[in-house]
């Protein structure tokens, strides 16, 4: 496996900019964490670069901005990490607490995904294709949390994965081959 250029110190990826995110608790107390769960999220639908996402996982959002936001009243969620357009790699919750990204889902026979998953939003959506800054970086993401909390490689998924009923992210636009080629 390629070395990666990021380093995780405390839960945290040092080179990433840290916004504490209020939405997170603690995890089970066995502290399992075995699973990544690769999302995708803009704000509006389809709209790059905006604020929005930081402010919807900082409780932040102003909901009367755009018509879309209305279902997102009161909403509260979170991930671990957000990848925007150009790479910039964004940490919201720490690795060892609980984020909120998978909703109701399951893996392997295993409910409550958030118990043990760490979640990665790539600021996109399911037919915009994903740049070559978000692979790298995210490739460099996963060699990093692969290493320091032994992830098995067949357990980095999609929400769509582990919410087949409701969820379709990281989408068929993903590039899933290219990203598992890059962590053997």
């Amino acid at each position: 496996m390629n070395t990666s250029r990021f380093t995780i110190d405390n839960h945290q990826i040092v080179q990433a900019r840290f916004i504490a995110s209020p939405n997170y608790n603690s995890r089970p107390e066995d502290g399992l964490i075995d699973l990544v769960v690769i999302h995708n999220i803009s704000l509006p639908a389809g709209n790059f670069g905006t604020p929005y996402i930081e402010q919807l996982f900082c409780n932040t959002l102003d909901c009367s901005i755009d018509s879309s936001f209305a279902d997102l009243k009161g909403v509260e969620v979170s991930a671990h990490l957000l990848i925007k357009r150009d790479g910039e790699l964004v940490q919201f919750v720490p690795f060892d607490q609980r984020a909120w990204h998978a909703g109701v889902s399951c893996f392997q026979g295993r409910d409550g995904c958030n118990d043990f998953s760490i979640g990665i939003e790539l600021e996109g959506d399911d037919v915009t294709p994903y740049t070559e800054q978000q692979y790298e970086v995210l490739q460099d993401v996963l060699i990093s949390l692969i290493q320091h909390y032994q992830i098995p490689l067949n357990n980095i998924v999609g929400h769509c994965d582990i919410a087949p009923q409701r969820k379709t992210d990281p989408g068929p636009v993903f590039q899933w081959t290219r990203v598992r080629q890059a962590l053997t």
